[in-house]
């Protein structure tokens, strides 16, 4: 990375590299090899943390096409796609997904892949695979595999430690087992087990400091504080449906409203009544904005067809007033949404 630029240290200059956007780097490479290097070292992550330049990113896998992510930028809104994964397993889904160290992090999962003449589903259910994806390298690594296959399971990030509990393993039993991930070491520890199992898909939310499991069809949650203290059971009373963290609090999506909720309240924010045919959608937070991404329009009495979406809806919730606006839609992806996460960059 010797002489970036005429007359600047190249500590100075890889700072001045920091602040140009994300989207623009392909193009920086081309201006030279040592460039070309500089934007693609492990160095320029941690430049753009000090000169604070780092950019909050969107991260979208849907159904079709298979296995492929697309990158949002929502200062730009712009859309970037990403190598395809490089896993074995056709039409992984049902994984869990994170972003820590400024790396994306897909875990586990099984194949969702069906033959089209018989109609029989792939027998891949569960795997114990890891991938994370470096976007200034802008390629994916294997990374040390989980102790359990699982899939539709909880996951989450602690004090930049990966924490899944809960899910189905191979042969579709439900599971309590929970276990930590250490970025630094790629090993895999296993770490108190959830006080319950049951026999419905998990998700993970990360509030106010700690880790939530939901189980799908129950008003209970297990609540993770710090590692050695394990787990703990709450009854919230939080609606079901489509959730969203936006700096900090919960906002759910039920019977046709966004509704802000809190531990044992809830106030609805807005009408949300156009995405009651809307299924298979993600719906995440970043920044002041919950956003709904892709999913399929379903069929009805007077129409049978299902129709895969690309749509992007934005709901801006920081002001007096929360209004809806549409995004640029995904460019490449599109259908039910497989795995969504938010990457700081």
């Amino acid at each position: 990375m010797s002489g970036l630029i005429e007359g600047l240290p190249d500590a100075v200059s890889l700072q001045c590299i920091a602040r140009v956007p994300f989207y623009l780097y392909p193009k920086l490479e081309v201006v030279s090899r040592s460039w070309r290097a500089a934007v693609r070292s492990s160095e320029l992550f941690k430049a753009r943390q000090e000169v604070g330049s780092a950019e909050e990113l969107l991260c979208v896998c849907a159904y079709d096409p298979e296995n492929l992510w697309q990158m949002y930028d929502p200062l730009r809104d712009l859309w970037i796609t990403l190598p395809v994964l490089p896993t074995k397993v056709r039409h992984l889904a049902h994984f869990g997904v994170v972003s820590t160290g400024g790396k994306l992090f897909v875990l586990g999962g099984g194949s969702d892949d069906v033959d089209p003449l018989t109609g029989d589903q792939d027998g891949s259910f569960a795997t114990n695979e890891v991938w994370s994806y470096d976007p200034i390298l802008r390629r994916w690594a294997e990374r040390a595999s989980m102790i359990v296959p699982r899939a539709m399971f909880a996951c989450c990030v602690l004090k930049g430690k990966i924490i899944v509990a809960g899910g189905f393993t191979s042969c579709r039993k439900s599971i309590s087992q929970a276990e930590m991930y250490d970025l630094e070491k790629d090993a895999w520890t296993p770490i108190p087990d959830l006080h319950r199992t049951h026999n419905s898909a998990c998700s993970g939310f990360f509030i106010g400091g700690k880790v939530h499991v939901l189980h799908k069809g129950l008003s209970t949650v297990q609540v993770l504080d710090h590692i050695g203290s394990g787990w703990t059971v709450e009854d919230y009373g939080w609606l079901q449906g489509p959730m969203a963290v936006v700096q900090g609090t919960l906002y759910v999506m039920s019977h046709g409203f966004i509704v802000k909720q809190e531990k044992e309240a809830s106030k609805v924010v807005v009408s949300a009544s156009e995405f009651r045919r809307r299924i298979g959608f993600a719906m995440t937070g970043i920044r002041d904005e919950i956003y709904v991404i892709g999913g399929v329009i379903g069929p009805d009495r007077f129409n049978w067809d299902i129709k895969p979406m690309s749509d992007v809806e934005i709901l801006t919730v920081g002001g007096d007033r929360p209004t809806w606006r549409q995004a640029a839609p995904m460019t490449k992806c599109q259908g039910t949404i497989f795995g969504c996460t938010q990457l700081r960059m």
